[in-house]
Order: structure tokens, then C-alpha cells, then sequence
């Protein structure tokens, strides 16, 4: 049964969230263990189907997991008991979805569970990485220090995605504009014209009657064209989700001519950071490419990845394997990768590699956008004088009509 419940803490704040529990009674004293003073106590009924999807759409960011891990970090450092540290972490935490989360994994940690069970619950929030980390930290005695750097690796992730979207937002926006004008364009102002047209009994010119026939059948048919688009991304989108969907994806995308060597150094950055950053907390070698690979975001790097992970169990090396796909691993990741470990600086070295690959994705993001926001212009531009040049030619002749 779930609760939905408002208490006052200590310092007389007022926190709001959900608790899980058997009973009432049962909350209760869940809430009361944690330092709260309940007032208001109600059990949440059944919610209609529609209500309950809604909840798909929450979801907890980057940089919210970046300071879960930090200020966790920071209290366990600083001798606060580690369910302690979760109470404050329930009390601040701004979203109720992530505060009903930790709400649980405290439970869980109270209850007797390493922080890396109760943490794996929640694969939606915390990825096996995440896990990885902090299970690491647990069986070397160095939580802290596991969570420090989670929250670097998070932090880093963040800012680096944060500059990505900034950069696409002005193309995005000037293509929602231009699409928009085009809309309005088609639904009202040319059915206007093309009543104009009509009434004066002038025959249009053949371009004229493909743009008003399209226009019409657009207009005629809009749900229906509204409802297929709909259906197709959600059918692709489930495709997607398969695992022949995701190697479709894959190599479809690292064959794409544009976009090929942008998406190669996205994949090489985070597989770099993210095994960088297991192998210095102390993951072992071979778990650390089994999660680095299941982070990476590619079937393609994943094969590869698991490929080497199988290579170090036998007690070989990875960059013996990085070899064998010089199309996938560049000369220069492959040499830096044998570098780091002969000379035992592995996590070092990768690092070195992320921030080179990161420098190059933002530059060569630039570059993709300094072309496609001007190659958007002019292709949608094409589309509206088109539209307006056979609506002008059209009210030529109507005008050469009316004047003889």
C-alpha cells in the first residue's frame, strides 16, 4: 500500500511525499523513524489508467543523480551514517519522484541491505555503472571515495550533454518556426486564396493545381495523416527497443556519411570516461568493460567491448583487440590504450582520450550546425516560395483575366 503523506521535520520545514508500507500504522512509523512529524496521513486509492502513464515522463537527471552522489559522498566522509545521510538526502531532494526513491532505498539500507542492492532496485535511475561504482566502493571499504568519483564522472556527463543541446537549440527553433509558417500557410491562408481563385472562374496554372490539390488533401485528410505519423514513430520507436532494432540503429548510424565520425566520438568519449572511471574506483578490469559496454550506447562498440572483456579474462590485453577494428578505434585510441597499460596509467590515459574526444564532438557539432542551420533555411525557404510563387503566378492571371 502506498501513502501519500505531509510531516514537518525538525527544523519545522514542511516535506510532502509517497511512503510505502503494509498498514497506516505501518507508515507511520516508517515516517517517524526518519525525524517527521506527520499531519496529514491518506492512502492512495487505485488511479485511472490514463493517470497512472503519466508517470513514465518522470524522470530523474543527470544532474540530480550527480548530487545524490556528491553530497552522499560528502556526509559519509564527514562520519554521518549512511542512513543518515539518506534521511537528509529524503528531506532536500526537490523531486517527489526521486525523494518516494531514495525514500525506499533507505528503507532498504535500514533493513540490513548493502547501498548497491538497494540502489540496483532502481535500474531507471541508477544504470549498472552507477551500481558498479558503488558496489566496488562497498567490498574495498571506500564508499566515499567511490561515490567522489560518481559524481565527478556525473558531473563531467552533464556539462558535456548540456553544451550538446545548447548547441542544437537555435536549428531546432528555427525549424519549428519555419515548419510552423508552413502549417499556417496551408491551413488558412491558402484555402482563402484558392476560394479567390475559384470564384473567378480563371483556370490556374498546372503547378497552381498540384499545390492547391496537395493543400486540399492535406487539409481533408490531417487527422488521419496526424494519426499514421503517430503510429509509425511509436511503431519504430518499439522496433528500436529490440535488440535488432538497436544493431539496425547502429550501424545505420555509423554509416551515415554526416554524422558517422560525430557519433564514433561520442561512443569512443564514453566508453573511455566510463571504464576510466570503474578501473580507478576499483572495479576490476573485466566487470568494468562488461558495464562500460552496456553504457556505451551502441550495439556495435558494445560487441567489441564485450569482445575485450572476454580477451582480459584469458589474460590478454585490450588494446589486442582494439587492434583488430581500426574502422571502430582510431590508430591514436589504440596506441594511447597500449601506452596506458604498460605503463600502468590505464585510467589516466583514458581521460586524456576523453577530453580529446569531447573537444572534438563540440567542434565538430559546430561544424555540422553552421551547415545545416543555413541548409534548413534554404530547403524550407524552397518550400514556401514555391508555395507562394504559384499562388502569385495564379493571381496574375487572374488579374490579366479581370483586365481584358
Amino acid at each position: 500500500m502506498k501513502f501519500n503523506y505531509q510531516a514537518r521535520t525538525k527544523t519545522g520545514d514542511i516535506q510532502s511525499g509517497v511512503v510505502e508500507a503494509s498498514s497506516q500504522e505501518g507508515a507511520l512509523t516508517i515516517l517517524q523513524r526518519y525525524g517527521l512529524y506527520v499531519t496529514i496521513l491518506e492512502e492512495i486509492k487505485p488511479s485511472p489508467l490514463f493517470v497512472k502513464r503519466i508517470r513514465i515522463f518522470e524522470r530523474v537527471s543527470r544532474r540530480d543523480r550527480a548530487m545524490f552522489a556528491r553530497q552522499l559522498s560528502i556526509m559519509f566522509k564527514s562520519k554521518v551514517s549512511l542512513v543518515e545521510a539518506l534521511r537528509v538526502l529524503v528531506a532536500q531532494t526537490p523531486s517527489p519522484f526521486f525523494r518516494e526513491k531514495i525514500l525506499k532505498i533507505a528503507g532498504e539500507v535500514e533493513g540490513g541491505s548493502p547501498l548497491s542492492k538497494a540502489l540496483s532496485r532502481f535500474p531507471n535511475i541508477f544504470s549498472g555503472f552507477f551500481v558498479a561504482m558503488v558496489k566496488s566502493g562497498e567490498t574495498a571499504g571506500k564508499l566515499s571515495e567511490a561515490l567522489e568519483y560518481l559524481a565527478d564522472h556525473l558531473e563531467r556527463e552533464h556539462h558535456f550533454y548540456s553544451r550538446v543541446w545548447g548547441a542544437m537549440l537555435y536549428p531546432v527553433m528555427v525549424i519549428v518556426v519555419m515548419l510552423g509558417v508552413v502549417l499556417v500557410m496551408i491551413l488558412f491562408v491558402f484555402p482563402q486564396i484558392a476560394q479567390i481563385v475559384e470564384e473567378t472562374g480563371v483556370e490556374p496554372p498546372l503547378i497552381t493545381k498540384i499545390t492547391f490539390g496537395v493543400i486540399n488533401f492535406i487539409r481533408k485528410w490531417i487527422i488521419a495523416i496526424v494519426l499514421a505519423l503517430i503510429t509509425a514513430v511509436l511503431f519504430l520507436f518499439q522496433y528500436l527497443k529490440t535488440k535488432e532494432g538497436k544493431e539496425v540503429l547502429s550501424k545505420f548510424s555509423l554509416k551515415t556519411p554526416i554524422i558517422k565520425n560525430l557519433l564514433q566520438m561520442i561512443y569512443l568519449s564514453r566508453f573511455a570516461e566510463n571504464l576510466s572511471t570503474l578501473f580507478a574506483g576499483g572495479v576490476p578490469i573485466a566487470q568494468a568493460l562488461e558495464v562500460s559496454g552496456e553504457v556505451v550506447g551502441s550495439e556495435v562498440y558494445k560487441k567489441i567491448i564485450l569482445e575485450m572483456r572476454d580477451e582480459v579474462r584469458k589474460g590478454g590485453t585490450i588494446s589486442s583487440v582494439l587492434q583488430r577494428y581500426p574502422e571502430a578505434f582510431p590508430p591514436v585510441f589504440t596506441q594511447m590504450t597500449l601506452v596506458g597499460e604498460r605503463t600502468g596509467t590505464l585510467d589516466q590515459t583514458l581521460l586524456h582520450l576523453v577530453s580529446f574526444y569531447q573537444k572534438e564532438v563540440e567542434r565538430n557539432l559546430e561544424n555540422i550546425l553552421t551547415l545545416l542551420v543555413p541548409f534548413t533555411i534554404v530547403f524550407l525557404g524552397i518550400i514556401v516560395g514555391g508555395l507562394v510563387g504559384s499562388v502569385i503566378l495564379t493571381l496574375y492571371q487572374v488579374v490579366g483575366e479581370l483586365g481584358v
